[in-house]
């Protein structure tokens, strides 16, 4: 059954509308007519099954009938901070890290950084990132559409390290000396904080971290952890420390 993500204020009570793109889409692509059945999401949690009342190219209108339960996504809420890596890996992690269960992303500027950041295309570039993650939403059958946050500084970076339960710092060093995450991981669910735990991997450009900025990171209450011995590409360390998280957080089941 197919899918969309609607802003809150077109989901009512008994009734949900879909206009712009997605009631294109619903009577071009899917074809829809008067009594097919679609989900609806409003991104905060709440999934409801519609029956299609009226369809036009530009406003779809359809009866709730069914409530569904939110069952997709992650025990742990986690937020991916990637600092900003060439052409479009960015947009890989985004898409294959909204499918992993991701709730959040952080792109961020750090020393070796090698994409040349031009603060004038940020607005278009966060409409594109932000479009990625809600198509993968839909197709992987989340409840969430992750938040896309602006591109942030090295030093806005570590000042909201403080807002998460936990901060992991992927620096290859430590992967030299051994890894301590599933350790890490054992102590933090010991004492998990109530509420959805909060959870920051934060993983470093094309050349990694600056022995400085790992530094600075420690300081400000990260972990560092290493994702085991081997070096991987910025881009598949992000989605390698989300399958991590979602094995420990007990997703695939087990104790």
């Amino acid at each position: 059954m197919q899918r969309y993500f609607v802003p809150e204020a077109q989901m009512g009570d008994s009734a949900v509308s879909l206009t712009g793109e997605d009631a294109r889409h619903a009577a071009a692509v899917m074809r829809s007519k008067p009594g097919d059945l679609f989900i609806a999401c409003n991104g905060q949690g709440r999934d409801v099954i519609a029956k299609i009342v009226s369809v036009d190219k530009d406003n779809v209108q359809a009866d709730i009938v069914e409530q569904l339960p939110s069952s997709a996504e992650m025990a742990w809420r986690v937020a991916v901070a990637q600092s900003l890596p060439k052409g479009d890996k960015l947009e890989i992690v985004i898409q294959k890290g909204t499918e992993a269960g991701a709730a959040e992303f952080i792109p961020f500027l750090s020393k070796r950084t090698v994409v040349q950041y031009d603060e004038r295309k940020e607005a278009k570039r966060l409409e594109r990132w932000r479009k990625i993650a809600k198509e993968a939403a839909e197709q992987s059958h989340r409840s969430v559409v992750p938040h896309i946050r602006e591109v942030n500084s090295w030093k806005t970076l570590l000042q909201r390290f403080a807002e998460y339960d936990l901060v992991l710092f992927c620096y290859e060093e430590q992967g030299r000396t051994g890894n301590g995450l599933r350790d890490l991981l054992a102590e933090f669910k010991r004492d998990l904080p109530s509420g959805q735990p909060r959870v920051m991997v934060v993983i470093g450009p094309e050349g990694g971290f600056a022995p400085e900025e790992a530094e600075a990171a420690l300081a400000a209450g990260a972990k560092p952890i290493g994702l085991g011995r081997r070096i991987l590409r910025t881009e598949t360390a992000a989605l390698y420390a989300l399958a991590c998280l979602a094995y420990e957080s007990g997703e695939l089941g087990g104790n």
